[in-house]
């Protein structure tokens, strides 16, 4: 049923005229017929009739009235409620890893916001086994990381993967593969270097010890740092050779500061989940915002190898 229809009939039966309905409702008296004889086609019955004062409802039409104010009041507390979710304040909190901060984290807390005017957000920015502890626990909302969980109580949703490579300063000695290597020899040239990963025990780190372990390299010279401006800082500084994503320091490789060690073997792409904790308010949303965020940047980012999930 058209729920236009019915709003025609109630302000007919209202005002008790077509021609004063349709000043009403901005349209003609012509359209309000047409509506209302389509409404009493539809249900089978007489809704209105004709006298000199006006129309009065008939028996069906009274049965109508009441069962059409009942839907008018319900879509009214319908869109009531869809307003206040916009617009009543709340908070939700949100925990990052650094990588998820330096690129696109940003701009999904600025869309949020913009869907959401009075959205609090507290946002912690950690590594990614430190945030899921912590979701784990209740005192955050919301966290973006690098691994899918399994849980009753939690849910994930892959958003984003970024290839990653190896960097380094641009005076580094190190060189790219060269054409008489095997990758072998190669990454094994490569680990006489200081190697620059992610926190301990985080995916990055265990990505690249599993990589040097399948070239025969079982104890690498690996520096874990915790931060993402200090992996950048200490390689800009020489202090070692990095794996991380290229779409991290875009505007370091353009300026030439940093460089990539091209024909390398390298560590599997970087992935960013979003996981939530059931029943959070607004969860769902969110990640739908953070879904379309992260389409944008790898939009941007795709010369660097950025890639959607899903």
């Amino acid at each position: 049923m058209n729920l236009k229809f019915l709003e025609t009939f109630l302000w007919v039966a209202r005002l008790r005229s077509f021609s004063l309905a349709a000043d009403k409702l901005q349209s003609t008296q012509a359209a309000i017929s047409s509506r209302i004889s389509v409404l009493e086609q539809e249900l089978g019955a007489k809704l209105f009739k004709r006298d000199p004062k006006g129309v009065t409802l008939t028996r069906a039409g009274e049965r109508v009235m009441r069962h059409a104010e009942q839907v008018s009041r319900t879509m009214t507390e319908l869109y009531a409620s869809l307003q206040d979710e916009n617009s009543v304040a709340s908070t939700v909190r949100i925990g990052a890893m650094d990588s998820a901060i330096h690129t696109w984290f940003v701009d999904f807390v600025a869309d949020a916001m913009r869907q959401y005017p009075n959205l609090d957000i507290e946002v912690t920015s950690d590594t990614a086994l430190n945030l899921i502890e912590q979701l784990r626990r209740g005192t955050l909302d919301l966290v973006i990381q690098t691994d899918m969980i399994r849980d009753e109580t939690i849910r994930s949703v892959g958003l984003l993967e970024l290839s990653v490579e190896w960097i380094a300063a641009a005076e580094a000695m190190v060189t790219s593969k060269q054409p008489d290597e095997t990758p072998t020899t190669a990454l094994r040239r490569l680990s006489a270097e200081r190697l620059i990963t992610y926190s301990r025990h985080s995916r990055p780190h265990q990505d690249l010890m599993r990589l040097m372990q399948s070239h025969g390299v079982s104890e690498p010279r690996v520096s874990c740092v915790n931060s993402l401006a200090a992996m950048i800082q200490l390689t800009q500084a020489g202090v070692g050779i990095a794996a991380m994503p290229p779409a991290l320091v875009p505007d370091l490789l353009h300026q030439g500061v940093l460089r990539r060690l091209d024909g390398l073997d390298t560590p599997p792409a970087l992935p960013f989940v979003i996981t939530w904790r059931t029943g959070t308010h607004r969860a769902e949303h969110l990640v739908e915002i953070a879904t379309a965020t992260v389409r944008r940047f790898a939009d941007r980012a795709r010369r660097d190898a950025a890639r959607t999930v899903g």
